[in-house]
């Protein structure tokens, strides 16, 4: 399997709303780090689609190395 790029070294902290979509680039390459821009066509990667449960802060990874995408599980730490 190919790994992802790295998109970036940090998480970026946003608020989502609750019951909205975000999609969430798997492949590293989107100038718009967290979200999808289409960078990805073709290359085996696909965005992420995440629904929000709630309205709240969310720390989404750009490292794209995380075991919980979309979502940073402190795997940047560690590159």
């Amino acid at each position: 399997m190919t790994k992802a790029q790295v998109g970036g070294t940090a998480p970026i902290v946003m608020d989502v709303e609750a019951g909205k979509d975000y999609w969430w680039c798997s492949c590293g390459q989107s100038k718009n780090q967290p979200f999808c821009d289409g960078s990805h066509k073709g290359t085996t990667f696909s965005p992420v689609k995440w629904t929000a449960g709630e309205s709240r802060k969310v720390a989404f990874c750009t490292c794209k190395q995380t075991g919980k995408s979309p979502i940073c599980d402190g795997t940047h730490k560690a590159l």
